[in-house]
């Protein structure tokens, strides 16, 4: 996708940027929501007309799903470098001040978190496609789960305290999201992560005891 020329299924060069027209049509999504996105607002957005459209993204819910992926696909790289920090609380910062950043900044088409926004916006979208957001929805969790459970293994957290821990911080990080769509600014946002950190499990001279975090 990074050639600014593809070539279609009979040979003929399509003459646009697939990827930012996918990123049009992202800024699109993410200000109007899956049901409130017209095709004109797409294709206008996107510099192609709709033949071209059905084309190179399919239906307006593949199109969606290829904004998604896109999207995801940017976070992923981040969220691998913070979840390799040191350590598993390192890591659980790295994410939420990451987030704190990037839901404020000014220059997102609607504030907040564009795979969040999905989530709230697509009633009328087939099972399928509901299904692949949600596992997108839910992807942080697993990824942090993954980390708490070989921090457990290396002696930092206390044993049976990963599900838990990644679904408050996960939620957390979800909040922030939706605190940040609905106005919430940098420095309010930073005090909740911070808040949010200093209920990290207080360290126990017998690792392999669960204790709660509190």
């Amino acid at each position: 996708m990074k050639d600014s020329i593809q070539k279609t299924s009979a040979g003929r060069p399509r003459g646009f940027d697939v990827e930012k027209a996918l990123d049009g049509a992202m800024r699109v999504f993410w200000q109007k929501g899956f049901d409130g996105a017209s095709l004109t607002d797409l294709t206008d957005a996107m510099g192609i007309n709709r033949p071209s459209m059905y084309a190179a993204f399919g239906n307006k819910e593949d199109l969606y799903s290829k904004t998604m992926e896109r999207y995801v696909e940017a976070r992923s790289q981040h969220l691998g470098e913070y979840l390799g920090a040191p350590t598993s609380r390192e890591s659980v910062e790295l994410v939420l001040r990451d987030a704190v950043m990037r839901f404020t900044d000014p220059n997102n088409p609607n504030g907040g978190c564009f795979g969040m926004q999905g989530a709230m916006t697509c009633a009328n979208v087939s099972p399928q496609l509901k299904e692949h957001i949600e596992d997108m929805h839910v992807a942080l969790e697993k990824a942090l789960r993954q980390r708490f459970s070989r921090a457990i293994d290396d002696g930092e957290l206390p044993r049976g305290s990963a599900a838990d821990l990644a679904r408050f911080y996960a939620v957390i990080y979800q909040g922030l999201a939706f605190q940040a769509k609905a106005g919430g600014g940098r420095r309010e946002l930073s005090r909740v992560v911070d808040m949010a950190l200093e209920k990290w499990p207080r360290q126990s001279s017998k690792v392999s005891k669960a204790s709660s975090f509190r």
